[in-house]
């Protein structure tokens, strides 16, 4: 190849490189703009209360719980309550047959009946003796012996009281009623069972479940924890929490 032609050849790549130079130089010097906007938002902080919650493992259990047990002996002739019902204090629940116990409060009423026609004769007498013995027509030992018979019909008239009134309990104890008001579980007898007075076997159960009571497991070293941010003042305790 002739010379010219390889110098012209040599001399392109130098002019390309030049230009290149020249445009970068050129780039740089260019100022640049304003960076863009950018959106930033804020939360104003303001104190306030905030409830702690944990969740706890617990057992509902009933407010009152009672055992429901004849106080007389005899035999169930009716159960008046449905299984799993809710009943009320005082309601009847079982019959005992009351027929003898009718008869023991007849009884009891007869002998305070006979206990109170014995007081006066005895009551009179005493007064009789009372007036001779101060004109001394009788002796002091015929008057003290009437008034200690008169003070004897007296006592025997508290005695049938009391045993009127045992027999008026006896009788109302024929009916077993509800000691508190719940729901009441299976009953352990039927009608015909023979029961006996405060037997260990009670007859049904009665669970009072409004409100109820709730048992909740914690850790000892948790419960010292917020037991001392309380006192410390650093959490405030519901006023309907009760622990």
């Amino acid at each position: 190849m002739p010379a010219r032609y390889r110098c012209t050849l040599l001399a392109i790549p130098l002019v390309i490189a030049a230009a290149l130079a020249a445009c970068n130089q050129t780039g740089a010097n260019t100022p640049k703009g304003p960076p863009p906007l950018v959106e930033v938002a804020y939360v104003a902080i303001e104190p306030r209360s905030v409830t702690l919650t944990t969740e706890l493992p617990g057992r509902t259990s009933a407010m009152l719980v009672a055992e429901v047990r004849p106080q007389v002996a005899g035999i169930v002739v009716q159960r008046l309550f449905t299984e799993g019902a809710d009943v009320k204090a005082g309601e009847v629940l079982y019959e005992i047959d009351p027929s003898t116990y009718q008869a023991a409060h007849a009884s009891a009423k007869a002998a305070l009946a006979r206990a109170e026609a014995n007081v006066v004769p005895r009551l009179l007498k005493a007064e009789r003796y009372k007036e001779l013995v101060a004109i001394n027509a009788v002796s002091r030992q015929d008057a003290d012996d009437a008034d200690a018979a008169l003070r004897q019909a007296e006592a025997e008239v508290q005695g049938a009281k009391a045993a009127l009134e045992t027999a008026q309990i006896n009788l109302a104890h024929t009916l077993v009623t509800a000691p508190i008001s719940g729901r009441i579980g299976r009953s352990v007898v039927t009608t015909g069972s023979l029961v006996t007075a405060s037997q260990p076997t009670a007859l049904a159960t009665i669970q009072k479940l409004d409100p109820v009571y709730v048992d909740v497991t914690q850790s000892s070293a948790n419960l010292l924890k917020l037991r001392e941010k309380l006192a410390a003042g650093k959490l405030k305790k519901d006023a309907r929490a009760r622990w």
